[in-house]
C-alpha cells in the first residue's frame, strides 16, 4: 500500500454532509492534533502525515520514530496488511488543556479496509473496537450512539468534550465529529461531518489569526437571505405600529413571531421548490429570523 490522505472532514450543515443526521451516527470527541496515518507496505511499517509519507529523516513532530517503536503496531498491521490506520497524533496545536500523561500518544479514529481495485471502506467501530483492544492500540470512543440526531442533540454533546483527555476543570475540547457509516452524499462519497466548540474556536483564532473563510451556506441561510427581506420585515412592523397605534419594546417577540410566521405560511411551496425539497432545521430557521430582524432594525433593541 502507498501513502492515502484522509479525507476532509466537512462542517455540520453545508451541502456535502446534507442528511448526515438521517440514521445511526457515532458522536467522536475531535482532538486537537496532528493527522496521522499507519499502514504496511513490502513488509514495513510506514506512517504519514496530513499530506506526506514519513520518514526518519523528514519525520512530523517525532511521529514515525514513535511508530517504528511499537510492537504491538507492527503485529496489528502483519496480522492485517489490508487495515490503515488513521488517527492523531496528540502533539501541541491551539488547546494547552490535555492532560501530562495524554500527550505523544497516537490516537485511532478510523480503520480502512483497502482492496485490490484500490477500492477502500471504512470498518465501522463495532468492527474495529474489538481488534485495536485485542493489539493494546489506542483509539478515541464514541461520546454517543445517537438514531436521527437534530442539531440540538449534537450541540449538547460538545458540552461533553471535556470528559476525554481534558484536564479536570480545564474546560471543553476541540469539538465532535459526526459518523453515519451508511451515509453517502449527494456525488457519492463518503464523508463525516464535524462541529467545533465555541472555546476552540475563540483560542484557535488567538493563536492563528482570524481565518478568511469562502464556505457554502447552509439551506437555512440561503432562505432567509432570499425570503426574510428587509420590505417584509418593515412590513410586519407597520402593521404592529398600526395595531397597537404606537411601538413599546413588549412587542418585540411579537415582530419575530410574525415575521416567521409569514415566512413559514407564504413562503413554504416556493422554499420547496427552489431548494428541491431540502431538508429545513426550523429551530434554526427561527434563530436565524431573529438575528436577520436585529440586522435590519437595531435601534429596536
Amino acid at each position: 500500500m502507498e501513502f492515502r490522505k484522509y479525507q476532509h472532514i466537512e462542517r455540520f450543515g453545508t451541502d456535502d454532509v446534507k442528511g448526515i443526521n438521517l440514521g445511526t451516527c457515532y458522536i467522536f470527541p475531535k482532538i486537537d492534533g496532528t493527522n496521522a496515518s499507519v499502514w504496511l507496505d513490502g513488509g514495513e511499517v510506514k506512517a504519514g502525515s496530513r499530506n506526506r509519507e514519513l520518514t526518519l529523516e523528514n519525520d512530523n513532530q517525532g511521529f514515525y520514530a514513535y511508530i517504528k517503536k511499537l510492537d504491538n503496531i507492527e503485529s496489528f498491521l502483519k496480522d492485517h496488511p489490508y487495515l490503515r490506520l488513521y488517527g492523531e497524533w496528540l502533539v501541541p496545536h491551539s488547546l494547552k488543556t490535555y492532560r501530562e500523561d495524554a500527550w505523544r500518544e497516537f490516537y485511532v479514529f478510523d480503520v480502512m479496509h483497502e482492496f485490490e481495485n484500490d477500492e477502500y471502506e471504512y470498518l465501522i467501530y463495532p468492527e474495529y473496537k474489538d481488534l485495536l483492544e485485542y493489539y493494546d492500540i489506542e483509539y478515541i470512543p464514541p461520546l454517543a450512539v445517537i438514531e436521527n440526531p437534530k442539531r440540538k442533540n449534537l450541540v449538547n454533546q460538545l458540552d461533553k468534550t471535556g470528559q476525554y483527555l481534558i484536564k479536570d476543570g480545564e474546560g471543553d475540547g476541540e469539538g465532535i465529529v459526526i459518523k453515519n457509516y451508511d451515509f453517502e452524499n449527494k456525488y457519492g462519497r463518503t464523508v463525516w461531518a464535524k462541529m467545533v466548540t465555541s472555546r476552540f474556536k475563540e483560542k484557535h483564532h488567538k493563536e492563528m489569526g482570524a481565518p478568511k473563510i469562502k464556505g457554502s451556506k447552509s439551506v437555512e441561510e440561503k432562505i432567509i437571505t432570499k425570503y426574510v427581506t428587509k420590505p417584509l420585515i418593515e412590513k410586519e412592523y407597520t402593521k404592529i405600529v398600526n395595531e397597537k397605534d404606537g411601538w413599546k419594546s413588549q412587542y418585540i417577540p411579537m415582530l419575530f413571531g410574525r415575521v416567521f410566521h409569514a415566512l413559514v405560511t407564504e413562503e413554504t411551496w416556493d422554499i420547496i421548490k427552489k431548494f428541491n425539497k431540502p431538508t429545513i432545521d426550523f429551530s434554526d430557521l427561527r434563530e436565524l429570523t431573529i438575528y436577520k430582524i436585529k440586522q435590519v432594525k437595531p435601534k429596536l433593541f
